[in-house]
């Protein structure tokens, strides 16, 4: 089952003052079809930078894809389900193609999921582990680790039997 994630978002009011605009579950939330138990919660969105602070509109409230809009950023928290629960049998190409990220994928390798976006990644594990696997390595990343991942090649790998919740803050960058 997906994990619900509260999230208060504030704004202001017509005078200017500070207010709360949003506190419930997020509700941009996406299980991946091809993959149980893989879900994409997008938390807010930027569509450039400086990003547009004013208005009361929920940036979240759109489609979720892999890749944030040209010159903006998806800050978004990913559950991934152990292994044994989904990797021997995903559809890797039908899961990137559900959000926009057919190009993504790298067909050279062994690893399904293995990928590359265009993006600066800031990468804070939440709960559980998860290994991140590059072309020649690979590292286990525990609770309270962070990672940059500067638009390389990589995957993830759950190989505990508890699912890992990742935060994600996705930036576009130029491609490498």
């Amino acid at each position: 089952m997906v994990e619900k994630i509260r999230r208060v978002v504030t704004g202001h009011d017509d005078t200017g003052k500070s207010i709360f605009i949003n506190d419930g579950d997020a509700g941009a939330v996406m299980e991946m079809e091809s993959m149980p138990g893989l879900a994409l919660t997008d938390l807010w969105v930027t569509n450039s930078a400086p990003a547009d602070n004013s208005g009361s509109a929920d940036a979240a409230d759109r489609p979720i894809v892999l890749e944030p809009p040209a010159n903006g950023t998806i800050f978004r928290v990913v559950e991934f389900p152990p292994d044994t629960a989904w990797r021997d049998n995903a559809d890797a190409k039908e899961a990137f193609g559900s959000i926009g990220a057919d190009h993504a994928t790298d067909d050279s390798t062994d690893d399904a999921m293995m990928h590359k976006t265009s993006t600066v990644d800031y990468l804070i594990v939440l709960k559980g582990e998860i290994w991140a696997i590059l072309d020649d390595s690979e590292t286990c990343l525990k609770q309270g680790d962070v990672m940059i991942q500067r638009g390389t090649n990589h995957s993830w790998s759950v190989r505990t039997e508890e699912p890992c919740l990742l935060a994600a803050i996705l930036v576009d960058s130029k491609p490498v």
